[in-house]
């Protein structure tokens, strides 16, 4: 396995890099405005994966350090994948100080399945208690992102 250096200090992480995989080959952030990616790795735990000088992986907590985080945000270059690269981020990211002693830490996955029952995640054990508001196309050109983007509301 390759080593990767890892540091969660956010003033190494490439801002421009995380922006453009985001928004160009993510399957769940297309589109989404430079402005967006600095507001969110600004009010959030991040962690980039290096070789040498070169960002290849990232990983995004948003937490309140007390009882719960949502890992999202996470990845590592295609052509860097299949050298154990998401396996040392995951270690990174559980291992972190703040994120000790949490009561739930929660993530989606649509393809990575495998690699997170590896770390303890499982299908909620009460998917009945969560909800969600989800708007999948709030980055697209044309899409309303204000309050209620993606709603329809009923007229009287």
């Amino acid at each position: 396995m390759n080593e990767l250096r890892i540091t969660s200090e956010r003033e190494h992480i490439d801002i421009g890099f995380v922006h453009r995989f985001l928004s160009e080959h993510s399957t769940w952030a297309q589109g989404i405005p430079l402005a967006l990616v600095e507001k969110s790795i600004a009010h959030s735990l991040c962690f980039g994966g290096f070789l040498g000088d070169r960002q290849v992986a990232f990983a995004r907590v948003v937490s309140d350090y007390a009882t719960f985080a949502n890992l999202v945000d996470v990845f590592v270059l295609p052509e860097c994948r299949g050298r154990g690269f998401s396996k040392q981020m995951m270690e990174a990211v559980l291992a972190h100080p703040q994120l000790q002693g949490l009561r739930r830490f929660t993530l989606a996955t649509g393809d990575a399945h495998g690699l997170y029952a590896r770390y303890g995640f499982t299908a909620p054990r009460y998917p009945q208690t969560f909800m969600e508001r989800y708007v999948p196309d709030i980055y697209a050109p044309g899409a309303n992102a204000g309050v209620g983007a993606g709603l329809e509301t009923a007229t009287p």
